[in-house]
C-alpha cells in the first residue's frame, strides 16, 4: 500500500510544479510543492524502514504532527475572520504540545491515535468554518477556478472518513485480515481523492487553449 501512496504522491507533486509557472499565487500555495516534497521523502523512508524491520512509529508521530500544524497554516491562510485566524494559530502553537504529552505519557509506544483523532478534529472544523464562510459571501465566487475550495473539499472529505480509521488503528489488530484489508483499501481511496483534488487546486487556474486545426 506504501508504494501506491507514494505513486499518487509523486503524481500530485509534478502537479503541484505547475503552480511556479503561475502568476500571482497565494503564499500558501507556493508551499505546498516542499511540503509534497517532504511528504514523498517520509514515504520513502518508512518503505526502507519497514524493508529492514525498524519501527518507523516516531517518524510518522512527528510528520503527522508536521502535517496537521501545514494545513491549519492552509486553513488560515484561507480564512477571512480575524478571531477564528487568532485562534488557529493558537492551536498550531498548542498541538505539538499536546502531542508531546500524549507520547510521553499516555500512548508511549503506539501511534499517537488520540491526538491524531484531534487533528481530524481540528482540521474538519476549520474546513466547515471555510465553507461557512463562502455561503455568507455577498460576491459570487467561482469555485471550480478557486483552489481553496479543492483544498477544503478533500481535507474535509479525507480526515472525516480517516477519523474513526486511523482513531481506532491500535485496537483494530485483532480482526480478521480480510478487514484489515478492506479498511486498507478504504484508506487508499480517501488518498487517492485527497490528492486527485489537491491536483485540481493546483492545475484549476491554468487556462489551456484551444487548438485549431486548419482544414
Amino acid at each position: 500500500m506504501s508504494l501506491i501512496f507514494l505513486i499518487i504522491e509523486v503524481i500530485c507533486f509534478l502537479a503541484s510544479l505547475a503552480l511556479f509557472f503561475q502568476a500571482s499565487l497565494p503564499r500558501y500555495l507556493k508551499a505546498f510543492p516542499f511540503f509534497l516534497l517532504l511528504t514523498i521523502i517520509i514515504e520513502i523512508a518508512g518503505i526502507l524502514l519497514v524493508k529492514k524491520k525498524v519501527d518507523s512509529t516516531p517518524m510518522y508521530i512527528v510528520f503527522t504532527t508536521f502535517e496537521f500544524i501545514f494545513y491549519l497554516y492552509i486553513l488560515r491562510s484561507i480564512i477571512y475572520n480575524v478571531k477564528v485566524k487568532k485562534v488557529i494559530l493558537w492551536l498550531m502553537a498548542i498541538y505539538p504540545v499536546l502531542v508531546l504529552i500524549n507520547r510521553t505519557f499516555f500512548q508511549t509506544n503506539t501511534f499517537h491515535t488520540n491526538t491524531y483523532s484531534l487533528g481530524c478534529l481540528l482540521i474538519v472544523g476549520a474546513c466547515i468554518f471555510y465553507f461557512y464562510e463562502i455561503f455568507q459571501t455577498t460576491h459570487s465566487v467561482n469555485l471550480m477556478k478557486e483552489p481553496a475550495f479543492w483544498i477544503c473539499s478533500g481535507l474535509l472529505f479525507f480526515y472525516t472518513c480517516s477519523f474513526p480509521l486511523v482513531g481506532l488503528w491500535n485496537h483494530l489488530h485483532g480482526l480478521p485480515r480480510i478487514i484489515l484489508l478492506n479498511l486498507n483499501a478504504v484508506l487508499q481511496f480517501l488518498n487517492i481523492l485527497l490528492y486527485s483534488l489537491f491536483s485540481i487546486a493546483f492545475l484549476c487556474r491554468i487556462r489551456f487553449r484551444r487548438i485549431r486545426r486548419v482544414l
